[in-house]
Protein backbone atom coordinates (compact mmCIF):
# COMPACT_ATOMS: atom_id res chain seq x y z
CA UNK A 1 0.00 0.00 0.00
CA UNK A 2 1.38 3.39 -1.20
CA UNK A 3 1.99 5.89 1.86
CA UNK A 4 -0.86 7.72 2.97
CA UNK A 5 -0.25 11.89 2.98
CA UNK A 6 -2.19 14.14 4.99
CA UNK A 7 -1.25 17.57 3.21
CA UNK A 8 -1.30 21.63 3.96
CA UNK A 9 -1.74 23.70 1.01
CA UNK A 10 -0.42 26.84 0.77
CA UNK A 11 2.37 28.92 -0.74
CA UNK A 12 4.12 29.42 2.99
CA UNK A 13 6.48 32.37 2.33
CA UNK A 14 8.05 32.72 5.60
CA UNK A 15 6.56 29.88 7.48
CA UNK A 16 4.70 32.32 9.63
CA UNK A 17 2.34 31.41 12.78
CA UNK A 18 -0.40 31.78 10.82
CA UNK A 19 0.58 28.86 8.45
CA UNK A 20 1.83 26.94 11.69
CA UNK A 21 -1.76 26.50 12.64
CA UNK A 22 -2.12 24.87 9.37
CA UNK A 23 1.25 22.85 9.77
CA UNK A 24 0.70 21.61 13.42
CA UNK A 25 -3.17 20.35 12.00
CA UNK A 26 -1.33 18.34 9.38
CA UNK A 27 0.93 16.53 11.62
CA UNK A 28 -2.12 15.58 14.69
CA UNK A 29 -4.10 14.45 12.07
CA UNK A 30 -1.24 12.50 10.40
CA UNK A 31 -0.60 10.50 13.79
CA UNK A 32 -4.68 10.32 13.58
CA UNK A 33 -4.56 8.32 10.33
CA UNK A 34 -1.47 6.95 9.91
CA UNK A 35 -0.21 9.18 7.16
CA UNK A 36 2.87 11.04 6.08
CA UNK A 37 2.76 15.11 7.41
CA UNK A 38 3.00 16.77 4.20
CA UNK A 39 2.68 20.45 2.64
CA UNK A 40 2.42 21.58 -0.92
CA UNK A 41 3.79 24.83 -2.00
CA UNK A 42 4.43 26.48 -5.55
CA UNK A 43 7.80 27.15 -6.96
CA UNK A 44 6.81 31.17 -7.25
CA UNK A 45 4.62 33.32 -5.78
CA UNK A 46 1.72 33.06 -6.92
CA UNK A 47 0.75 36.94 -6.73
CA UNK A 48 3.61 38.01 -8.24
CA UNK A 49 2.65 35.45 -10.98
CA UNK A 50 -1.05 36.55 -10.83
CA UNK A 51 -0.63 40.81 -11.04
CA UNK A 52 2.95 40.45 -12.88
CA UNK A 53 4.84 42.60 -10.07
CA UNK A 54 7.72 41.44 -8.40
CA UNK A 55 6.77 40.61 -4.75
CA UNK A 56 10.60 39.56 -2.75
CA UNK A 57 9.63 36.67 -0.86
CA UNK A 58 11.04 36.42 2.91
CA UNK A 59 12.16 33.04 1.83
CA UNK A 60 13.33 30.40 -1.11
CA UNK A 61 11.82 27.13 -1.38
CA UNK A 62 14.68 25.36 0.42
CA UNK A 63 14.24 27.62 3.59
CA UNK A 64 10.79 27.02 3.44
CA UNK A 65 10.95 23.15 3.42
CA UNK A 66 13.66 23.57 5.89
CA UNK A 67 11.51 25.65 8.77
CA UNK A 68 8.48 23.35 7.83
CA UNK A 69 10.49 20.30 8.72
CA UNK A 70 12.27 21.59 11.98
CA UNK A 71 9.47 23.74 13.13
CA UNK A 72 6.72 21.47 12.67
CA UNK A 73 7.59 17.78 11.93
CA UNK A 74 6.52 17.98 8.29
CA UNK A 75 7.99 15.42 6.40
CA UNK A 76 8.13 16.00 2.74
CA UNK A 77 7.60 19.46 0.97
CA UNK A 78 5.94 18.97 -2.56
CA UNK A 79 6.77 21.88 -4.88
CA UNK A 80 4.21 22.13 -7.82
CA UNK A 81 4.86 24.50 -11.00
CA UNK A 82 2.54 27.44 -10.26
CA UNK A 83 2.20 27.95 -14.20
CA UNK A 84 0.74 24.41 -14.55
CA UNK A 85 -1.63 24.31 -11.77
CA UNK A 86 -3.06 27.99 -12.26
CA UNK A 87 -4.32 26.16 -15.97
CA UNK A 88 -6.04 22.82 -13.59
CA UNK A 89 -9.71 22.66 -13.11
CA UNK A 90 -10.17 22.74 -9.13
CA UNK A 91 -12.01 19.75 -9.08
CA UNK A 92 -9.18 17.78 -10.95
CA UNK A 93 -6.81 19.48 -8.58
CA UNK A 94 -8.82 17.71 -5.66
CA UNK A 95 -9.57 14.67 -7.34
CA UNK A 96 -7.10 13.68 -10.00
CA UNK A 97 -3.85 15.30 -8.06
CA UNK A 98 -4.52 15.35 -4.63
CA UNK A 99 -6.57 12.28 -4.27
CA UNK A 100 -5.34 10.01 -6.80
CA UNK A 101 -1.51 11.28 -7.85
CA UNK A 102 -0.76 11.60 -4.22
CA UNK A 103 -2.00 9.64 -2.23
CA UNK A 104 -4.13 12.34 0.42
CA UNK A 105 -6.69 11.73 2.70
CA UNK A 106 -6.98 14.47 4.44
CA UNK A 107 -6.16 18.18 3.54
CA UNK A 108 -5.64 21.41 5.44
CA UNK A 109 -5.70 24.66 3.90
CA UNK A 110 -6.28 28.98 5.22
CA UNK A 111 -9.29 30.70 4.97
CA UNK A 112 -8.57 32.35 1.87
CA UNK A 113 -6.73 29.86 -0.05
CA UNK A 114 -8.14 29.56 -3.95
CA UNK A 115 -6.96 26.87 -6.18
CA UNK A 116 -7.35 26.17 -9.71
CA UNK A 117 -8.25 27.55 -13.18
CA UNK A 118 -8.97 31.33 -12.05
CA UNK A 119 -9.04 30.53 -8.74
CA UNK A 120 -12.23 29.36 -8.78
CA UNK A 121 -11.34 26.69 -6.25
CA UNK A 122 -12.06 27.98 -2.81
CA UNK A 123 -12.77 26.68 1.49
CA UNK A 124 -15.89 26.14 0.43
CA UNK A 125 -16.03 24.06 -2.62
CA UNK A 126 -12.47 22.54 -1.40
CA UNK A 127 -14.66 21.03 1.41
CA UNK A 128 -17.58 19.89 -0.56
CA UNK A 129 -15.06 17.88 -2.92
CA UNK A 130 -13.33 16.54 -0.01
CA UNK A 131 -16.49 15.25 1.49
CA UNK A 132 -18.20 13.71 -1.82
CA UNK A 133 -15.16 11.85 -2.29
CA UNK A 134 -14.41 10.89 1.02
CA UNK A 135 -11.52 12.82 2.33
CA UNK A 136 -10.97 14.53 5.36
CA UNK A 137 -10.68 18.67 5.42
CA UNK A 138 -9.41 21.41 7.51
CA UNK A 139 -10.31 25.16 6.86
CA UNK A 140 -8.40 27.27 9.59
CA UNK A 141 -9.41 30.55 10.13
CA UNK A 142 -7.00 33.36 10.08
CA UNK A 143 -4.61 33.79 13.04
CA UNK A 144 -4.13 37.35 14.98
CA UNK A 145 -1.38 38.69 17.31
CA UNK A 146 -1.68 41.69 19.13
CA UNK A 147 -4.84 42.47 16.84
CA UNK A 148 -2.77 42.23 13.66
CA UNK A 149 -3.55 39.43 11.32
CA UNK A 150 -0.40 37.47 10.75
CA UNK A 151 0.39 37.92 7.12
CA UNK A 152 3.64 37.35 4.78
CA UNK A 153 3.32 41.32 3.76
CA UNK A 154 2.99 42.29 6.88
CA UNK A 155 6.15 40.50 8.00
CA UNK A 156 7.80 41.37 4.53
CA UNK A 157 7.59 45.37 6.16
CA UNK A 158 8.60 44.45 8.96
CA UNK A 159 11.88 42.56 7.81
CA UNK A 160 12.55 45.84 4.97
CA UNK A 161 12.29 47.94 8.10
CA UNK A 162 14.82 45.98 9.98
CA UNK A 163 12.52 45.29 13.05
CA UNK A 164 13.47 41.70 13.73
CA UNK A 165 12.02 41.10 16.91
CA UNK A 166 8.38 42.09 15.76
CA UNK A 167 9.17 39.63 13.08
CA UNK A 168 9.97 36.79 15.02
CA UNK A 169 7.01 37.41 17.18
CA UNK A 170 4.76 37.26 13.61
CA UNK A 171 7.24 34.33 12.61
CA UNK A 172 7.40 32.23 15.44
CA UNK A 173 10.93 32.33 14.82
CA UNK A 174 13.83 34.59 13.42
CA UNK A 175 13.92 36.03 10.21
CA UNK A 176 16.36 33.50 8.12
CA UNK A 177 18.75 33.96 5.11
CA UNK A 178 20.61 30.70 3.65
CA UNK A 179 22.74 30.87 0.65
CA UNK A 180 26.80 30.32 -0.22
CA UNK A 181 29.39 31.92 0.94
CA UNK A 182 30.93 34.09 -1.95
CA UNK A 183 35.01 36.16 -1.49
CA UNK A 184 34.15 39.35 -0.95
CA UNK A 185 36.72 42.10 -0.95
CA UNK A 186 39.21 40.63 2.03
CA UNK A 187 38.66 44.07 3.68
CA UNK A 188 37.35 42.44 6.99
CA UNK A 189 40.15 40.28 6.89
CA UNK A 190 42.75 43.20 6.97
CA UNK A 191 40.19 44.71 10.12
CA UNK A 192 40.75 41.47 12.25
CA UNK A 193 36.94 41.46 11.72
CA UNK A 194 36.87 38.23 8.86
CA UNK A 195 33.12 38.37 7.20
CA UNK A 196 31.39 35.23 5.36
CA UNK A 197 30.02 36.94 2.51
CA UNK A 198 26.59 35.85 1.07
CA UNK A 199 24.76 36.83 -1.51
CA UNK A 200 21.01 37.31 -1.05
CA UNK A 201 19.29 34.76 -3.45
CA UNK A 202 17.35 36.23 -6.08
CA UNK A 203 13.68 37.26 -5.15
CA UNK A 204 14.27 37.25 -1.77
CA UNK A 205 14.24 40.03 0.38
CA UNK A 206 17.00 41.99 2.23
CA UNK A 207 16.53 42.80 5.93
CA UNK A 208 16.42 46.55 6.27
CA UNK A 209 20.66 47.82 6.32
CA UNK A 210 22.56 47.63 9.06
CA UNK A 211 23.98 45.72 11.78
CA UNK A 212 22.55 43.25 13.45
CA UNK A 213 22.92 40.81 16.50
CA UNK A 214 22.67 37.22 14.88
CA UNK A 215 23.71 33.60 15.00
CA UNK A 216 25.28 31.91 12.03
CA UNK A 217 24.35 27.79 11.94
CA UNK A 218 27.70 26.76 9.80
CA UNK A 219 27.29 23.44 7.62
CA UNK A 220 28.14 20.83 10.18
CA UNK A 221 25.25 22.55 12.65
CA UNK A 222 26.89 24.50 15.13
CA UNK A 223 25.83 27.34 15.76
CA UNK A 224 27.78 30.14 16.54
CA UNK A 225 26.67 34.27 17.44
CA UNK A 226 27.87 36.90 14.72
CA UNK A 227 27.84 40.77 14.16
CA UNK A 228 26.04 40.49 10.32
CA UNK A 229 26.38 43.56 8.05
CA UNK A 230 23.62 44.31 5.89
CA UNK A 231 23.82 46.67 2.90
CA UNK A 232 26.18 48.16 0.39
CA UNK A 233 29.05 48.93 2.76
CA UNK A 234 29.40 52.77 2.54
CA UNK A 235 32.63 53.33 4.24
CA UNK A 236 34.57 51.46 1.67
CA UNK A 237 32.15 50.72 -1.13
CA UNK A 238 31.77 52.75 -4.13
CA UNK A 239 29.52 50.53 -5.67
CA UNK A 240 26.52 51.64 -3.85
CA UNK A 241 24.12 48.82 -5.69
CA UNK A 242 25.54 45.78 -4.58
CA UNK A 243 23.47 44.47 -1.33
CA UNK A 244 25.67 42.17 0.38
CA UNK A 245 25.01 40.49 3.82
CA UNK A 246 28.54 39.99 6.04
CA UNK A 247 28.32 38.10 8.89
CA UNK A 248 30.96 38.37 11.20
CA UNK A 249 31.25 34.87 13.22
CA UNK A 250 32.42 35.26 16.92
CA UNK A 251 35.43 32.90 18.14
CA UNK A 252 35.45 31.12 14.62
CA UNK A 253 38.28 30.50 12.08
CA UNK A 254 37.24 28.07 9.76
CA UNK A 255 37.03 28.51 5.66
CA UNK A 256 33.68 28.41 4.39
CA UNK A 257 34.04 29.56 0.62
CA UNK A 258 31.73 27.98 -1.33
CA UNK A 259 29.77 26.43 1.38
CA UNK A 260 26.03 26.96 2.49
CA UNK A 261 25.46 28.88 6.09
CA UNK A 262 22.03 30.33 7.27
CA UNK A 263 22.11 33.79 9.30
CA UNK A 264 19.51 34.17 11.78
CA UNK A 265 18.68 37.87 12.39
CA UNK A 266 17.31 38.54 16.00
CA UNK A 267 17.81 42.43 16.66
CA UNK A 268 19.40 45.11 14.90
CA UNK A 269 21.97 47.42 16.77
CA UNK A 270 22.18 50.18 14.59
CA UNK A 271 21.66 51.80 11.14
CA UNK A 272 24.55 51.34 8.16
CA UNK A 273 26.03 54.51 7.82
CA UNK A 274 29.36 56.32 6.67
CA UNK A 275 32.15 56.45 8.75
CA UNK A 276 34.96 59.09 8.32
CA UNK A 277 37.80 56.05 9.05
CA UNK A 278 38.06 52.61 8.45
CA UNK A 279 39.74 52.34 12.21
CA UNK A 280 36.15 54.32 13.30
CA UNK A 281 34.46 51.83 11.38
CA UNK A 282 36.57 48.53 13.23
CA UNK A 283 36.05 50.30 16.21
CA UNK A 284 32.46 50.45 15.79
CA UNK A 285 32.06 46.66 14.67
CA UNK A 286 34.20 45.61 17.95
CA UNK A 287 31.17 47.39 20.00
CA UNK A 288 28.90 45.76 17.87
CA UNK A 289 30.58 42.02 19.00
CA UNK A 290 30.33 43.16 22.71
CA UNK A 291 26.35 44.01 21.97
CA UNK A 292 25.74 40.92 20.34
CA UNK A 293 27.76 39.12 23.28
CA UNK A 294 25.29 40.92 25.94
CA UNK A 295 22.36 40.54 23.73
CA UNK A 296 22.62 36.74 23.84
CA UNK A 297 23.63 36.38 27.22
CA UNK A 298 20.46 38.23 28.39
CA UNK A 299 18.55 36.09 25.92
CA UNK A 300 20.22 32.81 27.51
CA UNK A 301 18.93 33.75 31.14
Amino acid sequence: MEQKRVIALGFFDGVHMGHGALLRTVAERAKELNAAPCAFTFDRSPAAALTGKEIPLLSGVADRARLMEELYGIQEVIVAPFDVMRQMDWQDFVAQYLQKELGVVHVVAGHDFHFGYRGEGNPQRLREKCAQLGMGCDIIPKVEIDGFTVSSTYIRTLVQEGKMERARWFLGHPHTLSGQVVHGSELGRTLGTPTANLLVPHGVIAPGFGVYASRVRLPGGEVRLAVTNVGTRPTVNSDKTAVTVEPWILDYHGDLYGKDIRVEFYTRLRPERKFPTVQALRDAILENARQTRDYFAKASR
